[in-house]
């Protein structure tokens, strides 16, 4: 049933999915009593939400139903960034964008940027659309990186695609190094089957330069430095090498490359590790003889990597240097061994059926990276950059908030000679710089389908609900606005069922999709047992061709940040930003209850740092680089470590102590693979504020 056909005084349970940006990517069960929403819970038919969600989700319906929530068009009627609007028809909105939109169109379409993340994972309500609206236009397009693009584009150079092992088949193995996440808090669903293999007798070990709510649940915790990950893994792979906890056999047959690796490899003995990633070499040492035993014993070993490790100058080689362990050992010969970073490339989606390239008809409009949408804003025409930014259509995203380095953010952002449109929920931060906020529906209000990049199965979003006030659905309200525009492209049509259908084709079953909102891909237990990974040799490749072709270095290596760690006294703390418990990058900041449980903007500081500056539990702190400055309470925490600063996040930059968020701090460079951002690789100096 839908929201259209819901019998008005019946209490029905509606099949969705969650859209945020989690591996878990739980099937939803939501109940409607006439006409409203009183509850989501999770789908307990669902084998891998198993009838449970997270805090922010389980208060979905706080947030649909939020007071704030923006209920119909909005025109800015006060200076940029004050928040002052009216409220205008969707007549009179949409008349003067696509007015204004078709004259700078017309004369430079690249002068057009959209820019979107994932404040939904939907396949429909992000990228359809919306893609094609502007293929039709031939605007700038905008390579996506702000999250996941070095992690992406490491495994893809060493195991071919964004693939590895089902999550599922972590409750069988007996070695579980959890690096670079926190699980408990952000991958629900795998701690549940992690837990079951603690209790059959696993041990969990925790990589994590935070001493996170994982961490102190592991056995073990290394607390190495931010933006290490790479050293550790070469000092793992020498210990391995030097007591011949090997499987040769699997290296001989699947892999590619292994001896220029080895000869890497035996050049970071532990001691010289130990002094980069600000451990000991018996750390080391100790890690390597538990993963090692599982080459000898058999018994299966398995990696959980997640995406903070990547946000530094060498997240991709780190992740191409983890990526590689599993087949040292032979781990991938089991289905309870090998690597988990992303599935999202197990999934057939369709993107070319539901973006429409073919629309740039042998265009080659230019493309923005949105990691570096602060330089980007303030850049003016020229040969090589082409035309100034000159409209900006934001949706599912929040960059004044999220992207770094957010003073320039907000000096583009504040340009009255940029038109800036905003889709949203809420009058986040960058709303309050936009010319026309356009109300958008909610995940329990629209049509959607899911992949996941934590576990493989499809999902399907019924609308539970109608939509509240005049809110429209994004793929709606590009609809209209391509109508307006006199775009008559017969696609830019296509309602949000056929765009469900679309996504998968004939490659999922969609019928099944609609009768229990989820569909399991077929995929092998243990993909790589035998190799046949999907790369262009079909073998792990330690030496990757593709990279060297583009002048790079075709072997993975331990890419040092641009930031080191005690590389200056001016700022010689390093600062990561790991998400506060209750909040999803900059999602559910403003529902008052888990704010409330949130409290206020932190800093956790470990007792011997915040000693040698007078600090006390509770006070009042400037966070400070040459980019800018943070003002938060200090936690006096061994949550962090000597010589890390943890600043938790995201808060909206107005819900601050002084107006700004902890990217007031961070950089625009960019990592090795991938273009993405660098969040984690920050030096800063920390002062009690007078």
């Amino acid at each position: 049933m839908t929201a259209t056909t819901l019998p008005a005084s019946n209490t029905v349970q509606i099949l969705g999915a969650c859209p945020h940006d989690c591996p878990d990517t739980c099937s939803l069960l939501t109940t409607v009593q006439n006409g409203v929403a009183i509850k989501v819970q999770g789908n307990p038919a669902h084998p891998h939400t198993a009838g449970s969600l997270c805090t922010k989700v389980s208060r979905y319906t706080e947030r649909t139903y939020h007071p704030e929530r923006i209920l119909q068009p909005l025109k800015r009627v006060g200076p940029k960034g004050s928040g002052q609007f009216e409220p205008v028809s969707w007549h009179a909105a949409l008349s003067d964008i696509a007015a204004r939109l078709g004259a700078i169109a017309a004369r430079e379409p690249q002068a057009i940027l959209p820019y979107s993340y994932a404040g939904t994972m939907g396949l429909v309500q992000g990228e359809s659309i919306a893609a094609r609206f502007f293929n039709q236009l031939g605007a700038s397009q905008l390579e996506r990186t702000i999250c996941a693009a070095a992690g992406g584009e490491g495994l893809v150079q060493t195991l071919g695609a964004k693939v590895g092992m089902r999550v599922e088949f972590f409750a069988e193995s007996k070695l579980i190094l959890i690096w670079g996440s926190n699980s408990v808090t952000s991958n629900l669903h795998f701690w549940r089957y992690a837990n079951q293999a603690r209790r059959d007798g696993a041990k969990l070990i925790c990589i994590d330069p935070r001493r996170s709510e994982t961490a102190e649940k592991c056995h073990k915790h290394i607390a190495l430095l931010p933006g290490t990950d790479g050293a550790l893994a070469l000092a793992l792979m020498h210990e391995l090498i030097q007591h011949d906890w090997l499987d040769h056999d699997y290296l001989d047959r699947y892999t590619l490359g292994w001896d220029a690796l080895m000869a890497r490899a035996l050049q970071w003995p532990p001691e010289r590790a130990a002094a980069v990633c600000g451990i000991t070499p018996e750390q080391i040492r100790a890690l390597a003889r538990d993963y090692g035993a599982c080459a000898a014993s058999h018994a299966p070993a398995a990696i959980r990597m997640n995406y903070g490790l990547q946000r530094v100058h060498g997240g991709g080689n780190a992740v191409r240097l983890i990526a590689s362990l599993p087949a040292l050992i032979g781990a991938w010969r089991t289905r309870a061994g090998g690597v988990l970073l992303s599935s999202s490339g197990a999934f057939p989606v369709q993107r070319a059926a539901l973006q429409r390239p073919d629309l740039l008809a042998g265009r080659t409009p230019r493309s923005i990276n949105m990691a570096t949408i602060g330089n980007a804003l303030l850049r003016t025409s020229s040969p090589e950059f082409g035309p100034a930014v000159e409209a900006l259509v934001v949706y599912n995203s929040n960059p004044v908030a999220i992207a770094p380095e957010s003073a320039k953010v907000v000096q583009g952002f504040a340009r009255e000679d940029l038109f800036t449109v905003v889709l949203e929920h809420f009058q986040t931060d960058t709303a309050d710089y936009a010319d026309y906020v356009l109300p958008a529906t909610t995940q329990l209000e629209h049509w959607d389908v899911h992949s996941a990049y934590g576990h493989t199965d499809a999902l399907l979003n019924r609308p539970a609900i109608a939509p509240l006030g005049d809110a429209k659905p994004n793929t709606q309200i590009f609809r209209e606005l391509a109508a307006r525009m006199g775009l008559t492209e017969p696609c830019l049509s296509d309602s949000d069922e056929a765009l469900c259908r679309q996504a998968y084709g004939d490659a999922v079953d969609f019928e099944a999709l609609l009768a229990q909102g989820f569909a399991t891909l077929p995929t092998p237990d243990a993909p790589f047992a035998q190799g046949n990974f999907p790369t262009p040799s079909g073998k792990c490749e330690f030496f990757s061709a593709r990279l060297a072709a583009q002048g790079l270095d075709g072997l993975p290596d331990h890419v040092p940040n641009h930031e080191v760690a005690h590389s200056t006294s001016a700022y010689p703390l390093a600062m990561i930003s790991p998400p506060a418990r209750n909040f999803l990058n900059s999602s559910f900041v403003n529902v008052t209850s888990l704010q409330a449980s949130e409290g206020e903007p932190l800093l956790e500081i470990h007792p011997t740092d915040a000693a040698a500056r007078g600090i006390a539990d509770g006070d009042t702190v400037r966070v400070f680089n040459d980019r800018g400055s943070y003002h938060c309470r200090a936690r006096i925490s061994d949550r962090a470590r000597v010589g890390v600063v943890n600043g938790l996040g995201v808060w909206w930059r107005k819900l601050g102590l002084k107006g700004t968020n902890v990217n007031q701090l961070t950089s625009q460079h960019l990592t090795d693979l991938g273009r993405g951002p660098t969040f984690y690789d920050c030096l800063v100096q920390v002062s009690r504020s007078e």
